[in-house]
């Protein structure tokens, strides 16, 4: 009976990540037809086909359309979007707490105060090349900035050779606090280029997605992805609490480590590159549970699967609305995700007053 059962919810797990690969299939093929320039599917086709060399001749614009700058802002919109979505589920389940979300353990306020650093000195040293530090020195130093801030958390949290929870929790305010006071002291000396740059930087930007960046994004956001996903079975133990984790063979000191840095390297990467993109991590994942079920074998791949679907809708608002400017992908994340977040809500406690 009890293989049966675990049988039948692996079915029903398979389908639901199908359905979910289904969507984000459409939102993407969408995604990539969309925009100023207005590309058929069939020209898609067409342009994929050249670049194989099955065929010739392919309007030479919808070539460097497609392959230069739109597919390689999607494959980052979908990896960042994975990342943060992914990354979120897992922190939720290690901390119990469906209000925890990625920046809680410190990293983006670090890889924020690594941006402003770099915005700073070189608009102070050398202002010219300010708009070149964009490309791979801002991303440096924000990811270094992240990771350092995870550390620090990390350390703060141990007591007698153990991260406990609680102390995480506390650990990440207080660093994200300090990382939030050094910020504010920029910005008080900042002048109005570097503030605007710096403002710009908070609310997200997928525009500058290079096939360059991709190179480094892709493999770092791969590995933390893949090694969230392992821990599945462990974080499902851990939801019964964590002395039973441990009587149940689960390392419970290892997860912890594993998940913490796995998330702070999925979100360090992506803010990193794309800057500060709220509401997917903390949304996604409680999207998943209400619709589905709490089990981290299904909410994480689908947390994935949810933030890239989430963050590629949100880019073709972005890139559509207001052409041929572009809104904030932040500003668009938070305005398309919060009311359906609400209805899911207010349906879930309908559902048991019932």
């Amino acid at each position: 009976m009890q293989i049966a059962l675990t049988n039948k919810n692996i079915s029903k797990h398979t389908l639901t990540i199908l359905l979910m690969l289904g969507l984000f299939s459409v939102l993407f093929l969408s995604s990539l037809a969309i925009g100023s320039v207005t590309v058929s599917p069939f020209d898609i086709v067409l342009v994929f086909a050249q670049k194989l060399g099955i065929v010739s001749g392919i309007d030479e614009m919808k070539e460097l359309v497609l392959i230069n700058i739109r597919l390689p802002r999607l494959l980052l919109t979908v990896s960042v979007g994975a990342a943060l979505g992914i990354s979120g589920a897992a922190l939720q389940g290690l901390f119990r707490n469906p209000l925890v979300e990625p920046g809680i353990i410190g990293v983006s306020s670090g890889a924020a105060l690594g941006a402003i650093f770099v915005i700073m000195f070189m608009g102070t040293v050398a202002p010219a090349l300010l708009e070149v530090s964009r490309t791979f020195i801002m991303p440096l130093f924000a990811f270094l900035g992240g990771g350092l801030a995870t550390v620090f958390t990390l350390k703060l949290s141990k007591f007698e050779g153990k991260t406990q929870i609680t102390y995480l929790i506390l650990a990440g305010v207080a660093i994200t606090s300090l990382a939030g006071a050094a910020i504010g002291l920029a910005i008080f000396y900042a002048d109005d280029a570097q503030l605007r740059s710096y403002t710009f930087w908070t609310l997200g930007d997928l525009s500058s997605a290079t096939w360059e960046k991709l190179n480094i994004l892709l493999p770092l956001i791969g590995i933390a992805c893949t090694g969230l996903i392992t821990m599945s079975r462990s974080l499902n133990a851990i939801a019964l609490g964590e002395s039973e984790a441990f009587h149940s063979g689960v390392s419970v000191e290892k997860v912890k480590l594993l998940t913490v840095l796995f998330s702070a390297m999925a979100v360090g990467v992506s803010v990193a590159f794309t800057g500060i993109i709220g509401f997917v991590g903390l949304v996604v994942p409680h999207i998943i549970r209400i619709s589905f079920t709490s089990d981290h074998t299904l909410v994480l791949p689908c947390s994935a699967i949810g933030g890239a679907c989430l963050l590629l809708l949100a880019d073709i608002f972005a890139r559509t609305i207001v052409i041929p400017a572009e809104l904030p992908i932040g500003v668009v994340t938070a305005v398309i995700g919060t009311p359906f977040f609400i209805y899911l809500l207010i349906s879930s406690k309908k559902k048991r007053l019932i």
